[in-house]
């Protein structure tokens, strides 16, 4: 699996537009046959940060993303929005297919 997470800081004024803006990237990518999944959320500190959290099947599966039409369309949506470079992790995980049950909580009753 490669798992990726990407920080966006955006520009003040197009805070309330981001979720918006990345609206058609985000359902594009998320019909991908290699993507396993693609979440958004705000920074409660800082409401002008964006966190991506999204994972691919294998590297043939993150290739074809960033190969892919939406992928550009989407980063060229994204540059007048941002305010500055987006920090990134990328990182292989071998033998993952996505998300776990954490065994240390799970709900009461």
């Amino acid at each position: 699996m490669i798992f990726i997470t990407v920080r966006f800081t955006v520009r003040p004024e197009y805070r309330d537009q981001w979720l918006a803006l990345v609206d058609d990237f985000t359902r594009a990518t998320r019909a991908e046959p290699g993507n396993l999944f693609f979440d958004w959320s705000q920074d409660v500190e800082n409401p002008d940060r964006f966190v991506l959290l999204e994972a691919f099947a294998d590297e043939a599966a993150g290739a074809a993303h960033v190969e892919s039409p939406h992928f550009k369309a989407g980063l060229a949506a994204m540059a007048d929005a941002i305010a500055t470079t987006p920090e990134i992790i990328n990182v292989t995980i071998p033998n993952a297919t996505g998300w776990n049950v954490m065994a240390e909580l799970s709900p009461r009753g």
